[in-house]
């Protein structure tokens, strides 16, 4: 029948075997001879079968074949272009060494750790990912009680490390946005963040707050505008606010493209000429940052490369069966995308700056 799915009945009505032998043969029972094994192996392949793998793990014991990645929040990827990215890379790097992705959403109704806790007494996988880390993670705390293998894209706060990692060094990047803002004469600086207490929002404050602390200037001043991450109502109104307020920064730093890019849109609502009013650097470089006007200048977080190693950690983990007595950490460093979006500082009169927030503003419908 055109477009009927093989199955091992298909299988083993071709070889003239029972159905248990195919499934046995497949899943590498010893008590199939090599022989056997390897004329299943081939009328599969040429009639086109292909073995679900979680039937497979209950014959032979063995693992799943999949490696899971839980979508962590509502809103995750509905602004982060780069999750696909991230998708890609870590189904590349499973794939070189047989291991299957799956994604995990979690329902409206449970906890992201109660969907953690199913996949785990279940075995619905051998290992997990767990991305956008936060200061206090329970779901690390339960992995790691339960011996359950994971690496997580991101950190804790906890100095030594207890569970692999890989993540980008937002510390680093934001302290050398501060320093070539610095160098082009900027003092009032912004920052727009998040309410959310994940660890890339305090890496990326302490890497701005440590950097002023270190120039010792006073002229240098620092305002947040802080929304709920998917609260696009409110993000709109605390970075309006922040570019209409008395003594507005000349230079804004966000803690991702996402934000960056609203800051685009208000500063054009305001009348604020972008790199020429106002300076503005982004984190992540998403493929709409390099398509903005101006183009944004913004950090490049290797997001394929986090992806494969991420992969790449969590297969040795699966290999030796266990999770490292040594966790095994990596720590990116970000590349700094040099675009339009930031300049040298253009001081206005403090009479004419407020004035032209102020008119900017009221005209915004």
């Amino acid at each position: 029948m055109p477009g009927h799915r093989k199955t091992i009945k298909d299988v083993a009505r071709t070889l003239g075997v029972s159905a248990a032998t195919v499934s046995r043969a497949l899943a590498g029972n010893p008590r199939i001879s090599p022989e056997t094994r390897q004329r299943v192996e081939a009328t599969a392949r040429d009639i086109g079968y292909i073995p679900n793998r979680a039937a497979q793990s209950l014959v032979s014991g063995r693992g799943s074949g999949f490696v899971g990645l839980i979508l962590t929040d509502p809103g995750y990827g509905r602004e982060d272009s780069y999750l696909g990215e991230f998708i890609s890379g870590l189904g590349a790097g499973l794939g070189q060494h047989g291991i299957d992705l799956f994604l995990a959403a979690v329902p409206e109704t449970q906890s992201e750790l109660s969907v953690i806790r199913n996949i785990v007494g279940t075995h619905r996988a051998d290992g997990l990912i767990i991305a956008r880390t936060s200061e206090a993670d329970p779901r690390i705390e339960f992995l790691s009680s339960a011996g359950f293998p994971f690496v997580t894209h991101g950190r804790t706060s906890i100095e030594a490390p207890q569970h692999s990692w890989v993540d980008t060094d937002g510390t680093a990047a934001f302290a050398e946005a501060f320093e070539v803002l610095y160098a082009l004469g900027h003092r009032r600086f912004g920052l727009v963040t998040i309410k959310e207490p994940m660890m890339f929002r305090q890496h990326r404050t302490e890497g701005l707050l440590q950097a002023i602390a270190r120039r010792g200037d006073p002229e240098v001043s620092l305002q947040i505008a802080t929304s709920p991450r998917y609260d696009g109502a409110r993000r709109h109104d605390a970075i309006a606010a922040l570019l209409s307020a008395p003594e507005r920064p000349t230079a804004v730093l966000t803690l991702f493209d996402g934000l960056a890019l609203t800051v685009l849109e208000e500063a054009a609502h305001l009348g604020l000429s972008v790199p020429g009013d106002l300076s503005v650097i982004g984190f992540d470089n998403i493929a709409s940052s390099a398509l903005a006007r101006p183009g944004l200048t913004t950090f490049d977080s290797e997001t394929t490369r986090s992806a494969r190693e991420s992969a790449r950690m969590l297969v040795a983990q699966l290999a030796e069966k266990t999770r490292p007595a040594v966790p095994e950490t990596l720590l990116i460093r970000p590349k700094l995308v040099l675009r339009a979006s930031h300049g040298p500082v253009r001081l206005s009169p403090r009479g004419q700056t407020t004035q032209l927030a102020h008119n900017g503003r009221g005209a915004r419908k």
